[in-house]
């Protein structure tokens, strides 16, 4: 927000500046001013204890745990948080090489390195991939219509399984592996959904969606956490400029306010504090949380904004992102692993229509990422999920998440078990080597099990059988 600075520079003192919200854009923005003569009068006024906003790393778990912001998205020489980072010393030998910078990712999150459905086993590598060189193909044509003059569908969302129909049509598989090819889409539905931050990319208008502009390198971490470059972006600020537990209540601008310590001097803009304080100034940089400025709009500015910014703010949308940190005594999964995708059968990218939250928020989890163990004892599963089902877990406590994610403790086997061949003994003895696959896939998740028809061997898949996660999380 912008007024005139005349009398500022007719006093020959500078014009005073006001930055509300200490996150990375607030740092940024006082960074920048102070290192201009210019402004020699700023103060950041953040409403918390802490400076990063929602970059925030915390040492859990023997190691760095970042609650927030955790990779550096194309990090290259054209990303100022890569260079920044370089420049203090934050990354590793990899990510500062020539060739990870040269990586074209496409803004495309990497194939898993295992997938799991819930039917108990894993899932083809080969189909896995097929499918996501389907989902992110046609993720790279929404990005081509971005100055059509009509659009072949409204929504991202709409455009995709638009797409996919058409793809279906020459699936030759059996009906279960054209279902299970939809529950995979249905997962990078899920995936592109925490990229977008959306509940659904039904929500995300295709016209627009090719602005985003995907940067090469290959994403990359922290070592020593993110909140490193926060913190030494805070330490190379004059001691005085930030000013922490001073939420802003009202920002009155298009004014003439005045201060006793500046006599005869006026200031177009006012910043009120919930604690009565009042900071007089010339410029004020708004860089709150959009989800804020929504809720407090109708009173945060006074006078009200014009009708296009109040507008604009209104409209635009946002989802809710989250992050589930599970630790284990021991990995199940071998060592060179970084991320298990999760599979659910029972959903398609293809189906709308959406269980009670209560019963299903979990499988909107996309999945889990390996943390670096970084010497500690345990190990730690980072799991992501967005829309609405994240705002549903938000509501539970951290027990009852716990329950969703560790429901393989009792098992059920029985012919009144099986879908299709209950009241038989063979449905009580395939139920049996079900629940038994589920076990074998718990505690050994890269065994290979023995061929169909050898003695005892694992009975092969049979349509209709109930099955499920087959670790301890899920």
């Amino acid at each position: 927000m912008q007024s005139s600075d005349r009398q500022a520079e007719a006093s020959g003192r500078g014009p005073r500046v006001l930055v509300v919200g200490g996150g990375i854009a607030g740092l940024g923005a006082a960074q920048r001013l102070c290192c201009h003569p210019a402004f020699p009068h700023l103060r950041v006024l953040e409403a918390t204890a802490r400076a990063g906003g929602r970059i925030r790393s915390e040492r859990s778990f023997g190691g760095v745990v970042e609650v927030g912001a955790h990779w550096i998205h194309g990090p290259s020489q054209g990303n100022p948080v890569f260079q920044l980072a370089a420049k203090y010393g934050l990354l590793g030998e990899k990510a500062l090489s020539e060739e990870n910078q040269l990586i074209e990712t496409g803004g495309h999150v990497g194939l898993p390195s295992v997938s799991y459905a819930s039917s108990g086993g894993s899932v083809s590598p080969e189909l896995v991939a097929e499918m996501a060189r389907l989902f992110y193909s046609l993720i790279d044509q929404t990005r081509e219509f971005l100055h059509a003059a009509e659009t072949p569908a409204p929504s991202v969302g709409e455009y995709l399984k638009k797409e996919i129909r058409q793809h279906m049509a020459s699936w030759t598989e059996e009906e279960e592996t054209k279902r299970l090819k939809l529950a995979i889409l249905n997962n990078l539905f899920n995936v592109e959904c925490c990229v977008s931050g959306t509940h659904s990319m039904d929500l995300v208008a295709l016209a627009p969606f090719g602005e985003y502009t995907v940067l090469p390198g290959l994403d990359c971490t922290f070592p020593g956490g993110y909140q490193g470059l926060t913190d030494r972006i805070m330490a190379s600020l004059p001691k005085d400029v930030m000013v922490f537990n001073k939420p802003v209540k009202t920002i009155h601008w298009d004014g003439c306010f005045e201060e006793a310590s500046a006599p005869g001097e006026t200031f177009p803009v006012l910043v009120e504090c919930e604690d009565g304080g009042c900071f007089p100034a010339h410029h004020v940089v708004v860089t709150v949380p959009l989800g804020f400025l929504k809720e407090r709009l109708d009173t945060f500015f006074e006078p009200p904004l014009p009708t296009e910014k109040a507008e604009a703010i209104r409209k635009i949308g946002f989802g809710t992102n989250n992050k589930i940190f599970l630790e284990f005594e021991e990995s199940f999964w071998q060592p060179d692993c970084q991320h298990i995708q999760v599979v659910w059968r029972d959903t398609s990218a293809l189906e709308d229509a959406a269980p009670k939250l209560q019963d299903a928020w979990f499988k909107k989890l996309v999945g889990f990422w390996v943390l670096p163990s970084f010497g500690r004892a345990s190990q730690v599963l980072c799991g992501f999920i967005a829309g609405l089902e994240s705002e549903f877990m938000e509501t539970l406590s951290d027990e009852d998440v716990l329950l969703s994610l560790t429901q393989l403790q009792v098992l059920f086997a029985g012919e009144a078990t099986h879908r299709t061949f209950y009241s038989t003994t063979h449905g009580a003895l395939l139920s049996g080597w079900r629940e038994a696959d589920r076990l074998i896939a718990l505690w050994d998740s890269q065994a290979q099990r023995p061929e169909p028809g050898s003695e005892l061997g694992s009975a092969p898949p049979v349509p209709g059988s109930r099955g499920g996660w087959p670790h301890p999380f899920l």
